[in-house]
C-alpha cells in the first residue's frame, strides 16, 4: 500500500468514527487558503493589546512585561492541567511536566531584570499612580497555578493554618488564604476596593476551580503514586526544584524588584493596591511552602530565612 493510500484510510476513519464525510472536509480544504505566521500567532492582535494609560515610555516595559507573565502563567497551567486529568502518572511523565512548569518559573525569575533594571525609577513611581487601585495580586492566573499546585492549607495564612483543615468550607477557607493579608484589615475585616472587587470577578470561580484541585493538585497527585515511584529521587529533586522556584527564587525575585522602586531614601511606600507588601511578599513571613513533606525539619524552619 503506497504512503498516499494510507493517508487516505486514516482519513476516512477519522471522520468515519466521527460520523462526518471525509469528502466535505477535503473539500473544505481544497478551498483554504495557506497559513501565514502571522495568521497563527495573530500578531496584529497581540500587539494591539498594549493600551498605555500615561504619557511615559518605560509603563510600556511595565504593561508588556506583565502580559508576557500572563502567558506563561498560561502556560504553567496547561502543563498542571494535564497531570491533574491523566489517569496513570508515570514517575518519568511527572518528572518531565514538573522541569517544563519549573522552566517557565526560571524564566520568569531572570525576567525580573527587565523590570528591575529596564525602567526608570522616577518615571515608574508617577505613572504608578495611574495605576491604582490595580495590583500583582490581582492576577487570577496565578492564584490557580497555587491551587492547582498543592492542598489549600498550605496556601491559608500562616497565623491561621491551626484553626482549619480539610474539613473547613472552601468560603471560610477562602477569607483565610495568605494573599487576603494584601487587602484586609484582619482585626476589623475590612476589606480593600482592590480585593473587593478582585473577589467580585473571580470568587466564585476560584471556588469551583479549588474544589476540584483539591483533589487534583500536584501534592495530592504526588502522594497517591505508588511508593517507588514516590521515591524517584529525580522526581523528588523535581518537586523540591519547583517548590523553591515558585515560593523562594520567583517571590524573593519579585520582592527586591518592588524593594527596588517603593523603598526610596529608607522609607517603604504602599504598593498601587495599597497592600502592606512587605510581610505579603516575604516568603519568612508567609511560609508558603507546596510539598511539606519533602524538605528536613531544618529547612522548613529556615524557610525563607537565610536570603
Amino acid at each position: 500500500m503506497s504512503v498516499d493510500n494510507k493517508i487516505t484510510d486514516q482519513l476516512n476513519k477519522k471522520y468515519q468514527d466521527l460520523d462526518q464525510n471525509v469528502n466535505t472536509h477535503l473539500e473544505g480544504l481544497l478551498h483554504s487558503k495557506p497559513i501565514d505566521y502571522w495568521d497563527y500567532i495573530q500578531t496584529d492582535a497581540l500587539l494591539n493589546l498594549q493600551v498605555q494609560r500615561t504619557i511615559f515610555p518605560d509603563e510600556m516595559v511595565f504593561l508588556m512585561y506583565h502580559q508576557v507573565n500572563e502567558l506563561l502563567f498560561k502556560m504553567i497551567l496547561w502543563e498542571i492541567d494535564q497531570v491533574a486529568k491523566k489517569e496513570h502518572i508515570s514517575a518519568a511523565f511527572f518528572e518531565d511536566k514538573l522541569m517544563r512548569i519549573s522552566r517557565y518559573f526560571d524564566m520568569l525569575t531572570s525576567s525580573f531584570t527587565v523590570m528591575k533594571d529596564g525602567m526608570d525609577v522616577t518615571q515608574y513611581n508617577k505613572f504608578r499612580h495611574t495605576l491604582t487601585p490595580a495590583s500583582g495580586f490581582q492576577s487570577a492566573q496565578y492564584r490557580k497555578i497555587e491551587f492547582s499546585s498543592t492542598e489549600l492549607i498550605n496556601l491559608i495564612d500562616n497565623r491561621f493554618r491551626e484553626t482549619i483543615d480539610r474539613n473547613t468550607p472552601f468560603e471560610h477557607a477562602f477569607e483565610h488564604l495568605y494573599w487576603q493579608a494584601a487587602g484586609k484589615d484582619y482585626k476589623t475585616g475590612k476589606k480593600t476596593y482592590t480585593l473587593t472587587v478582585f473577589e467580585e470577578k473571580y470568587k466564585d470561580e476560584f471556588i469551583r476551580f479549588a474544589e476540584f484541585y483539591n483533589t487534583h493538585n500536584l501534592w495530592t497527585i504526588f502522594k497517591k503514586l505508588p511508593q517507588e515511584v514516590r521515591e524517584d529521587q529525580d522526581l523528588v529533586k523535581a518537586m523540591r526544584h519547583y517548590d523553591y522556584t515558585v515560593n523562594i527564587t520567583w517571590v524573593m525575585a519579585h520582592y527586591n524588584t518592588a524593594n527596588h522602586y517603593l523603598n526610596i531614601g529608607g522609607k517603604t511606600v504602599e504598593a498601587t493596591g495599597g497592600s502592606e507588601w512587605v510581610k505579603y511578599m516575604h516568603p519568612k513571613y508567609q511560609r508558603r511552602i507546596f510539598f511539606p513533606d519533602l524538605w528536613s525539619q531544618q529547612e522548613l524552619d529556615d524557610w525563607g530565612k537565610n536570603i
